[in-house]
């Protein structure tokens, strides 16, 4: 990518002095829309937690079978994906519509970057709909209030927060955020979520992302298995709860006890 693509208007300006983790994610995940600053910071990263890679990788493969099993086997055919990320390959849209092609996706971002690539890559079939919503990850009512206008908020909803939680601050009350989200939605509606874990057991995670917090942007805050289990509180949480998201339905062929990664994921449904 060139600098030509930043604007003078403050609200699109992309900043390329600092790393940002949409573009160190895309670059982990084999993508092209980086800056040498985030390749720079994700190789530094790399180097002090050698496994970071398949986080990302297995995130990606965890929302991939999270949105399989919503669409075939519960028959959901709407998505609202917050914090989506960069576009790469088999976004949350286009698994739903090989199974569904009338199943709508709205995403979510307010990253400049992400906002011009979303623009020109979410496409989505004849028969569905797929939006972008250019809206901070706290406003809820805002985000709800424009997703009305692509998803009916009557009927069940995937709600989609997958490894952007873990950019809401204790005392910016993350699990009130995720909570009124979820009220705004009816029975039947499904939770999935992914953040990153802390682990006396995993030290390496807890120096990358200290790294990250002293040179990148956004700020990281991580959480225990069991924090992250809370945002889950009041919902039936699916089998196998949440886990390594290597480890939430792998398919048949994966191996039978998949390595673990710090990236935990969970699946909830509302009931009423």
């Amino acid at each position: 990518m060139s600098d030509n693509a930043q604007s003078d208007n403050p609200r699109t300006r992309i900043d390329t002095s600092r790393p940002h983790t949409a573009r160190i994610w895309n670059y982990w995940l084999g993508g092209k829309d980086f800056y040498p600053v985030d390749e720079a910071a994700g190789e530094q990263i790399r180097t002090l937690h050698p496994g970071i890679a398949d986080y990302a990788r297995a995130d990606r493969a965890f929302l991939g079978r999270a949105v399989e099993h919503l669409t075939k086997d519960v028959g959901l055919r709407q998505f609202l994906d917050i914090g989506t990320g960069l576009p790469t390959v088999d976004n949350t849209h286009e698994v739903a519509q090989r199974i569904a092609p009338d199943a709508r996706g709205v995403y979510v971002d307010n990253d400049p970057i992400v906002l011009r690539h979303a623009q020109a890559l979410l496409n989505s079939t004849p028969e569905g709909r797929t939006e972008y919503l250019d809206a901070d990850l706290r406003d809820a009512d805002r985000i709800l209030e424009q997703a009305a206008r692509t998803l009916d908020l009557s009927r069940p909803v995937a709600l989609m927060l997958l490894g952007v939680v873990i950019f809401v601050a204790d005392d910016e009350d993350p699990y009130g955020f995720v909570r009124r989200l979820l009220d705004a939605l009816p029975a039947g509606s499904h939770l999935v979520l992914s953040h990153t874990i802390t682990s006396p057991a995993m030290p390496d995670v807890d120096e990358a992302v200290a790294f990250w917090n002293a040179n990148g942007t956004p700020r990281l805050n991580q959480r225990t298995p069991e924090q992250i289990t809370r945002f889950f509180d009041g919902l039936e949480l699916l089998e196998p709860g949440v886990v390594s998201c290597t480890r939430w339905r792998p398919r048949p062929g994966d191996p039978a006890e998949p390595a673990e990664v710090a990236m935990f994921g969970g699946v909830g449904r509302k009931d009423r």
